[in-house]
């Protein structure tokens, strides 16, 4: 997973850099936007699986729109660890990952990690979102493989819409 991890931050820093370019943000601060982002994404991940959704009967999404979700958000979490400086693999899949009793437990945690980095960037809170992140992964029933083969698909949408205006 450390080779497949080193490999996603590349791309993610190909893709940041050329959407840097494209907008002409050289030298801006995109972290908070970054952070709202990520927040945005994993609400919308939330409202495809419908697991807090108690009041309803109507199912989740399927399992390749719930994916796709998921690495939407998968890239601002990259993302943000390139911005910090924290794209080191190893030190990253050595952490633990919190046991969420269910999958509204497991998106409560990433809301909590992210809020957590978001007021004290250093790399152990970092570590802790990352982990946390994975296990909602986990917890979705993706497997890091389901993960990586995703990102890679939505990665070369990105650069399409980026070159197309988007």
């Amino acid at each position: 997973m450390q080779t497949s991890l080193k490999q996603l931050f590349q791309m993610q820093k190909e893709l940041d850099q050329s959407i840097v370019h494209q907008h002409q943000l050289s030298g801006q601060d995109l972290s908070q936007d970054k952070f709202l982002a990520l927040l945005v994404e994993l609400g919308e991940l939330a409202n495809e699986t419908r697991c807090f959704k108690f009041w309803s009967l109507k199912g989740p999404s399927d399992h390749e729109t719930i994916l796709m979700e998921y690495v939407d958000g998968f890239h601002f979490l990259l993302s943000l660890g390139l911005d910090f400086g924290f794209d080191m693999p190893a030190e990253l899949v050595t952490s633990e990952q919190p046991s969420p009793k269910s999958q509204t437990a497991a998106f409560l945690q990433v809301y909590a990690a992210v809020d957590q980095l978001k007021n004290d960037v250093n790399f152990l809170h970092y570590q802790q979102l990352f982990a946390a992140y994975l296990a909602l992964g986990d917890s979705l029933t993706f497997s890091f493989a389901d993960i990586e083969k995703a990102y890679y698909k939505k990665n070369n949408i990105n650069h399409q819409r980026q070159e197309q205006g988007y």
